[in-house]
């Protein structure tokens, strides 16, 4: 299959999420201004920028943390534009933050299985009436978060608390507790930040083992190296606005994105 069929297919693929010229203000910043983009099933996607690019802010708006002002999101082909996160992470979306808060008294186990969804045992009332459904369902999400900690290598810590997780681990635990809740698609804010050298290649090949899965991604990361190693596609954002989307390599090229990053240096 020629790399030109190859990019064909890719391109016309039903879009997991989709930002139609997204707005949002906060009084007179326009922190994100008329951003469309679509996020292809199956991809793994960077978006990256210089600081203060609004790519943080893109993120929020997507996960539901925060409302555009203006303009659409759309969510496996459901407008979400108004939903709030919760509500988006039961239509699939899940998302990571830069610096991951477990529960820090809680084991490693107990926190994944914090994020089951749908669990009987949230009612108090089934906890009497429907006792038999509560604990085989408890069985199975605590089966599960086994085999997330033995997909994020952290099996060895299952039964520690989160509190004793370095940097790197911690997202990688949260990488698993997101899993917990079978998201279509992962939002990753910053996997590489404070991440040592040998634990980043770890993270690395997890998103890659997942994505294998079917599992979509839409990462911001300011570590070019990951985003050209692991990126199908990148965006790239700056003052706001969407400056340049292709390969890693395609956008390296644009002097768009050198003006961006360095003020017009080569």
């Amino acid at each position: 299959m020629s790399e030109a069929t190859k990019r064909h297919r890719e391109e016309t693929r039903a879009p997991v999420l989709a930002a139609r010229n997204v707005v949002r203000r906060f009084g007179g910043l326009v922190a994100v201004n008329d951003v469309s983009f679509d996020v292809r099933a199956g991809e793994i996607l960077g978006l990256i920028g210089p600081n203060g690019a609004g790519k943080t802010t893109m993120f929020d708006v997507l996960a539901g943390s925060i409302l555009p002002t203006s303009g659409e999101i759309f969510l496996n082909g459901a407008r979400v534009s108004g939903e709030a996160a919760h509500l988006r992470i039961g239509r699939g979306l899940g998302r990571t933050f830069q610096i991951p808060r477990p529960l820090p008294n809680l084991t490693l186990i107990e926190n994944i299985m914090l994020a089951a969804q749908g669990q009987a045992g949230e009612k108090l009332l089934a906890n009497f009436v429907t006792p038999w459904r509560v604990a085989t369902q408890e069985r199975a999400a605590r089966t599960k978060a086994l085999e997330l900690l033995e997909l994020v290598t952290l099996t060895h810590l299952a039964h520690e608390p989160a509190r004793v997780l370095s940097g790197g681990q911690r997202k990688l635990l949260e990488l698993a507790r997101v899993m917990m809740a079978d998201p279509a698609i992962i939002l990753l804010d910053e996997p590489a930040a404070g991440v040592n050298a040998s634990l980043l290649e770890v993270i690395i090949d997890r998103i890659r083992d997942i994505n294998a899965r079917g599992i979509t991604f839409l990462l911001i990361e300011h570590n070019i190296d990951m985003v050209t190693r692991l990126c199908h596609r990148v965006l790239v954002m700056a003052s706001g606005q969407l400056l340049s989307e292709g390969t890693a390599e395609e956008v390296a090229r644009d002097p768009r994105v050198i003006e961006a990053y360095l003020g017009g240096a080569a």
